[in-house]
């Protein structure tokens, strides 16, 4: 498979993101936070700048539990419809993308409950990123580990695969989502065999490891999350 490597800054920021769930969040419109692996979704990132101090707004807005981003709504969607429609200087779309947890649980400030219809899709407001004028955005490069400020357990079922990156140190990252915006080809079948895909540096692995008992991966308020060259998002395991 030949594939360029290459992904909008902007749309890794927003795997590494990878939605800031709340509990709050409601189960309706084509979304249930119970059975989520294998469900698609995509996000828009359009980012506002303060003029008069340059700081830089970028709200994220994920289809979870309002809809599964329906590919030719989607396709509609463009960056001229988002920065027209919000008012935003820039943006970002971000998918489509697959879940690729059982389940959510979230809490903290996670979600306002706002929606934003973007082109024919509604949205929810998942997280805010504010970046001071000067500083640079993280998660701009591919397997390089950064902390992300969150409250959500990603919960994996019992009798479930789950695809792990590990890192030369030993570290493991249990994926959250896979991507379809670098592959529009990858599908959940492919994942077990991935590692023959991806350009792994040297020292880092990929594996599938079946599940025999219920994991639960707690951010505790921060995770280290990180991307493949496929834009494919993980985890770091529980310490």
């Amino acid at each position: 498979m030949n594939l360029i490597r290459f992904l909008p800054r902007l749309a890794l920021v927003c795997a590494l993101v990878a939605v800031l769930i709340s509990r709050a969040a409601p189960a309706a419109k084509g979304g249930d936070t119970s059975n989520l692996r294998d469900v698609r979704y995509c996000e828009v990132i359009p980012s506002v700048v303060d003029t008069s101090t340059g700081v830089t707004t970028t709200y994220v807005y994920n289809t979870l539990s309002l809809n599964r981003c329906p590919p030719g709504q989607w396709s509609q969607i463009t960056l001229g419809v988002v920065t027209r429609e919000f008012g935003s200087q820039t943006a970002q779309l971000n998918g489509p993308r697959h879940w690729v947890m059982d389940e959510i649980q979230g809490f903290g400030e996670s979600t306002t409950l706002q929606t934003f219809t973007f082109g024919t899709i509604e949205f929810g407001l998942r997280a805010k990123i504010v970046t001071p004028a000067g500083t640079p955005t993280v998660g701009n490069q591919f397997y390089a580990p950064n902390k992300v400020q969150r409250n959500t357990i990603w919960v994996y079922h019992a009798g479930q695969p789950i695809f792990i990156l590990t890192d030369p140190d030993g570290n493991e990252y249990v994926m959250q989502s896979y991507a379809q915006i670098v592959d529009p080809n990858l599908m959940y079948k492919d994942l077990p065999g991935l590692a023959s895909e991806l350009r792994l540096p040297t020292g880092w692995g990929y594996f599938t490891r079946t599940l025999t008992q219920e994991l639960q991966l707690n951010s505790n308020g921060l995770a280290t999350v990180v991307n493949d060259d496929l834009a494919n998002s993980y985890q770091q395991l529980n310490p």
